[in-house]
Formats: structure tokens, C-alpha cells, sequence
């Protein structure tokens, strides 16, 4: 039996994958070293709605790539399983992506208040914008009534729109006793996960004190995209010394910055103790849109020691700082003496060439200032299963240490040219564990602080 495009609907026969090997991981990498099973082969089942919905429907998350003769792989993931509702879904982990030429993947996230795609009974689309199989054809059509995803059709896929296959795979965690590579021979980093160690750790954090005796306590700035995790890496440093779980700083996981405020949280040692010799100062995330997320000037004012604490940013008008408090010195105590970078582990190769250009912007303004740098990122146990299996793990996961090596969080920072920025990992969801991860990275700041440049040297 043949379907109207030619193709034998041979439903019993064993579906081979269109991807070849390289592809496949390229595509696993940006899914954060998931595993892809193939659930709908167009070719095989047909371009028919009704094919894609027997196949696809009530599977969980899934990965739809299509293909064209300009040899373009595109689609998008969707982490809502289809379900023919007849509901908008929302997804804020909903991404489109595309590959040329062997190229490495470029994706574009879904837009925040945006629905992710229409789940109805009929083919597959992302965004009511993006319709693949369209009216049972081989055919990729645009509506243009909605703009859920930013992409031009000519980089998307070629203003090629004609299918040469049309795939959509089951994405699952990775098992890793089937998947031995994703553990390194040795480790890559050496850390002591010990309370011994822990205990030491803190203790150095606790006995810290800054060169200039003008400055008593440090004062970190954390800037990062949105849900990137800077509030809850705060509320996961002050439940340590604090001796129990905190939430000071409002944290969670939307499309906007819950953060409006800037605020400078400084840490006890244990309930009513002394305060601890730095201070952390969060800010509102970064949003690749034109006034939307913490503006440039915003940053250069924070930097630079203008901005007082609980100032509610405004994205469409930087901060002016009052002119009488303006024209006295700002002393080495208010300015920010070094900056982390908050980037998440499941993102980090999603990040829009805009909020690159964001971050390249705010590091060239941070050495100008001679400020020290690290780059935090968190979310690893999301990222890696190993990781998530054992907090322990993180520095044995050959698959961290490929996005680190390979330079996949530095180069989206554009900091590939500074030696001095260190980099350091913290899962955001590891329970007790995280104690250990948490103060080591406050100790690695001590470490910039005293041997960088700039402010950071001064302290």
C-alpha cells in the first residue's frame, strides 16, 4: 500500500533513523545529553495528521526534525506530550533549531507570554507560526498572525519549504549504565567531598578579610539570564550558614525576572550571628529583548557603587543616579568588587545571539573597571544524569567537562581571552549535598579577589 506522496506505509517495518551519529549528538547537546527514540518516520507512516497523532500522541516530551533537498535539519522540542486538547500550550522550554552544512545547532527559545503551540488533532506546528506537514503534505508553511518564535524563514530552513523527511523522537533521560561515556576514567577537577572539607570551607569563608581596610565585606554582583538561577543560588548560600532552608530572595521559574529590585544580601552565620565578610547583591535577569530584563546602563551604574539597595529597575529607563549624591566619591566599599555569571547548564546552548551580545557588552564594561570574573553554572544535575544521580559526580561527567573544554559556556560569555575567569559548578537542586559545591565557589571567590585585578586585587 503507498500513500499519496509514493511512499510505502510499511507500519511493521523497523524504523532507521534519517540522523547520522554526529548529528544525533549534536541535536542530544542541545537537549542537555538526552536520549532520542524514533517515534514517526513521515516517509514510512505518512505525512497524514492522523499518522503523526497515532504515533506521537500521550509520549511525553518530544524532538521533531525535518528535512528539506537544501540541507537543512529544522524543527523544535515541545516538553508537553501531545494531546490533541485543543488547548494553547504553554512551554518555556519549548525551542525551534536548525543545522546547515554540518553546522552546529542554532536554537531559538520560545518568547516569554508566548503559547509554545496549539495542540490540536491536526499536524505538528510551534507557536500557531510554524506548521510542519502542513494540509498532509510534505510542505513546512508560516502563519504570520503570531510571533511566539523569532527567526526568518531563509535561516531557518532555506525558504526551502518542501520536505524531504519529517521525524519525531521520544526524548528521555539517558540511562547511564547504557551509557558509559558520560562517565570520565578519572576525574577532571579534584574535589573533596567530605564534611571535613566542607567544615574547612566555611571556616575559610568565615576568617576572609579583605587587604584595604576600608572594605569590610566584599561585595559579589551576580548577573545572569532569566531563571538562570541567581536568587536561588543566594537563598542556597544563606540556608548553609544559616542552618536550615531559607527563601529571603524571591526565586522560581517564569518566562520574566521575578527580581524587579536590586538588593544587596548581606549572610549571617547562623540565626542572630555575626555577618559574614561578603555581601551578594542580586539584580534583575537578563532578557534578550529591547527593554524587557535589566538594561547595560543599569549594570554600569551597579558596577560603579550608584545604584542604593531595593532600587526597582525600570527596563525602559536606566537608572540616574541623584545629582547631589552623584557629584561626592563613591567609596571602595559601595562598588561591586567582583561579578559571577549565572548561566544555566541546560541552556547554555540555546542562548539567543542577542543575549550574547548582551553579556559581551556587560563583560567589556566589567574589564574596563578591572573587576575580577567567575562564571557560575548551575542547574548540572538537569543537565547531566550522572549528576543527578550523584551531586559526587560533577566532576567524573565527561559530558560537563565537553561543554566546559570545548568552550560552550565561555564562548556564549565571549570570555574565551580572559585566563583569569574561573569557572565553577553548582547543581540548584541537590538537597544537602549542595552545601559543599555552594562553598567551594565562595572560597574560589576569595581566591579571585586576592590574586585578580583591578578592585578585586586591591581587597
Amino acid at each position: 500500500m503507498y500513500s499519496a506522496f509514493g511512499a510505502p506505509r510499511i507500519y511493521n517495518a523497523p524504523l532507521t533513523s534519517k540522523l547520522t551519529e554526529k548529528q544525533r549528538k549534536k541535536l542530544c547537546d542541545l537537549l542537555g545529553n538526552l536520549e532520542l527514540s524514533l517515534l514517526y518516520k513521515a516517509s514510512v507512516h505518512g505525512y497524514q495528521a492522523s499518522a503523526f497523532h497515532q504515533r506521537c500522541d500521550r509520549q511525553g516530551p518530544t524532538l521533531l526534525v525535518a528535512y528539506n533537498r537544501s540541507g537543512y535539519i529544522f524543527g523544535g522540542y515541545t516538553s508537553v506530550e501531545y494531546a490533541q486538547s485543543g488547548q494553547p500550550i504553554t512551554d518555556n522550554h519549548a525551542f525551534l533549531f536548525s543545522v546547515h552544512n554540518g553546522g552546529a545547532p542554532v536554537g531559538i527559545r520560545v518568547k516569554s507570554g508566548h503559547y509554545a503551540r496549539y495542540d490540536d488533532a491536526g499536524g505538528p506546528n510551534f507557536g500557531q507560526q510554524l506548521y510542519f506537514c502542513y494540509s498532509n503534505h510534505p510542505l513546512v508553511k508560516i502563519e504570520y498572525n503570531h510571533e511566539a518564535f523569532n527567526f526568518s524563514p531563509f535561516s531557518l530552513y532555506g525558504n526551502d519549504t518542501w520536505l524531504s523527511e519529517c521525524e519525531v523522537y521520544k526524548v528521555a533521560k539517558r540511562s547511564t549504565l547504557s551509557e558509559p561515556q558520560v562517565s570520565a576514567e578519572k576525574p577532571w577537577r579534584n574535589v573533596l567531598w567530605t564534611a571535613e572539607r566542607r567544615a574547612e570551607l566555611m571556616e575559610m569563608i568565615r576568617n576572609y578579610k579583605p587587604l584595604m581596610k576600608s572594605v569590610s565585606r566584599v561585595r559579589i554582583l551576580m548577573i545572569g539570564p532569566v531563571g538562570a538561577g541567581k536568587s536561588s543560588f543566594f537563598n542556597s548560600i544563606n540556608s548553609i550558614f544559616t542552618g536550615h532552608v531559607t527563601s529571603k530572595a524571591i526565586s522560581g521559574s517564569v518566562g520574566t525576572s521575578l527580581t524587579t529590585q536590586f538588593r544587596r544580601y548581606p549572610v549571617k552565620d547562623g540565626c542572630g550571628g555575626r555577618l559574614l565578610p561578603f555581601v551578594l547583591c542580586d539584580t534583575m535577569g537578563l532578557e534578550e529583548q529591547s527593554g524587557a530584563g535589566l538594561d547595560i546602563e543599569d549594570i554600569s551604574s551597579i558596577l560603579q557603587g550608584h545604584v542604593p539597595d531595593r532600587y526597582k529597575f525600570n527596563p525602559t529607563t536606566p537608572f540616574k543616579p541623584d545629582e547631589q549624591k552623584s557629584s561626592r566619591p563613591v567609596s571602595l566599599q559601595e562598588k561591586i568588587h567582583c561579578v559571577v555569571y549565572v548561566i544555566d547548564a541546560t541552556k547554555i546552548s540555546l542562548m539567543s545571539d542577542k543575549l550574547q551580545e548582551k553579556l559581551a557588552s556587560i563583560r567589556r564594561k566589567v574589564n574596563s573597571l578591572g573587576i575580577s570574573q567567575i562564571v557560575l553554572m548551575t542547574k548540572v544535575d538537569e543537565a547531566c544524569p550522572l549528576v543527578e544521580e550523584d551531586l559526587q559526580s560533577l566532576y567524573v561527567s565527561s559530558y560537563i567537562k565537553t561543554k566546559v573544554r570545548r568552550g560552550h559556556m565561555i564562548r556564549c560569555l565571549l570570555l574565551q581571552d580572559s585566563e583569569s575567569v574561573r569557572c565553577c559548578f553548582v547543581s540548584a537542586g541537590a538537597g544537602g549535598e549542595l552545601s559543599v559545591g555552594c562553598a567551594g565557589v565562595l572560597c574560589v571567590t576569595g581566591e579571585e579577589l586576592q590574586s585578580g585585578a583591578g578592585a578585586g586585587a586591591q581587597l
